[in-house]
């Protein structure tokens, strides 16, 4: 009998060898039964463990990574399937652009044109409807252009100019991107006066407040156009700021019937100027314009005034100030009798201020006073003209457009 009951026990122990042994070798057997803690390689996760779970949203980043020679308008960042928690943006020397996650979550921007001739890091963050984060990034680099367009202004940094100051760019070439590039020019004024660009025509960008500045205000001028794609494949060139002072207010009013023109300053009237503008047949503009050119003793001839006969004439005209592209001036006339002032018009569309005789003028005439006084800048009204009104595009005459339409 006890033969008997040590055989039995042995072929028990022989079962359990062999459904170890199986088990080890990853069979059928369920992963609790493999070698217990401080034998073999220890328990298994149980079964019943979740795998990580993957978001649904799906980030992606244009231009893709190792990309060459993007344009920097190509530079996208979004999300499908969920929505966008964090965007970073460094270029080549580490520092991080700006820009903000649009308000439906969708999309980054940044907050100007990245740069060209540029590399960028980028790493976009999002998550799922149930919170499931995801990422993805991307580094690449810009193009640096073959052509650019010049932008031209008549700003010079550091001086002062009346209160009907226009800004004008000339950008020597038609621009495509007007928006872009309109958006691209930002003014700060000391006074937070707002100011608002418009185009006259499609290669230059006049830019006013809408009412004329008030005297004192310190403006600065950033213009960004460097890496804005201002037409298909050329670029702005040009980064740079620039400052100007608003002076004295002085408002001149020319009324070309009673040939007078009244001076104001600060708000005060200063003088009433006898005056002769243009004739019948050449009558001055009316309308609002601005001297946008002291010039000195300018060289003036009729050869720019086709057909013209008789009246021909070729003259240096002292104490010239420019009003408009076309070559309405305010300026010394010292060919005409002192009676034709305040008395009768006989100009070729200028408005002639009494001077003496030389090809500088005099140092005490009306024309050398208000030449002397007035800055770049200043205010001319016409009225009263039997002339057309000026085209808003013809000089920095701006200010005849209506806001609604500026």
């Amino acid at each position: 009998m006890r033969s008997i009951r040590f055989g039995a026990a042995l072929a028990v122990g022989t079962t359990m060898l062999l459904a170890t042994a199986c088990g080890s070798g990853g069979g059928h057997v369920d992963s609790a039964s493999s070698h217990p803690a401080g034998g073999g390689t220890g328990p298994a996760a149980p079964a019943s463990s979740a795998a990580p779970k993957t978001s649904a949203a799906v980030v992606d980043i244009e231009p893709k990574s190792g990309t060459q020679d993007a344009a920097p308008s190509a530079f996208k960042v979004g999300v499908t399937s969920g929505k966008l928690t964090q965007v970073t943006v460094t270029d080549k020397a580490g520092q991080s652009v700006p820009g903000s996650i649009a308000a439906d979550g969708l999309s980054w921007a940044p907050a100007s044109p990245l740069a060209v001739s540029d590399s960028f890091q980028v790493k976009a963050e999002a998550a799922d409807a149930n919170g499931v984060a995801t990422s993805a990034s991307s580094s690449f680099s810009t193009l640096t252009p073959t052509e650019t367009s010049r932008s031209q202004d008549n700003v010079v940094t550091g001086s002062t100019y009346g209160v009907g100051m226009i800004v004008s760019f000339d950008f020597g070439r038609p621009i495509k991107n007007t928006k872009a590039v309109a958006g691209a020019i930002t003014f700060e004024a000391s006074d937070g006066t707002q100011v608002k660009g418009h185009w006259m025509g499609n290669q230059r960008l006049d830019l006013r407040p809408e009412n004329f500045w008030k005297p004192g205000t310190t403006v600065k001028v950033h213009i960004r156009l460097k890496s804005v794609e201002v037409a298909p494949g050329v670029y702005g060139g040009s980064d740079r700021d620039e400052s100007f002072t608003i002076g004295h207010a002085q408002i001149s009013t020319v009324d070309a019937a009673a040939h007078t023109m009244v001076v104001q300053r600060d708000g005060q009237d200063v003088e009433t100027v006898p005056i002769s503008s243009g004739s019948n047949d050449h009558p001055t503009y009316n309308g609002t314009m601005v001297i946008e050119a002291k010039e000195g003793t300018a060289h003036m001839t009729s050869a720019s005034v086709p057909g013209l006969k008789p009246g021909e004439y070729d003259l240096q005209v002292p104490h010239s100030m420019r009003l408009t592209d076309s070559g309405t001036y305010v300026h010394g006339n010292n060919w005409s009798s002192h009676a034709t002032f305040g008395s009768v018009n006989v100009s070729h569309g200028c408005v002639g201020l009494e001077d003496a005789p030389g090809d500088q003028g005099g140092t005490d005439t009306p024309a050398a006073k208000f030449y002397d006084a007035s800055q770049v800048g200043d205010v001319v009204k016409v009225v009263n003209s039997k002339g057309d009104q000026v085209a808003p595009d013809n000089g920095l005459s701006g200010w005849n457009m209506p806001w609604s339409t500026w």
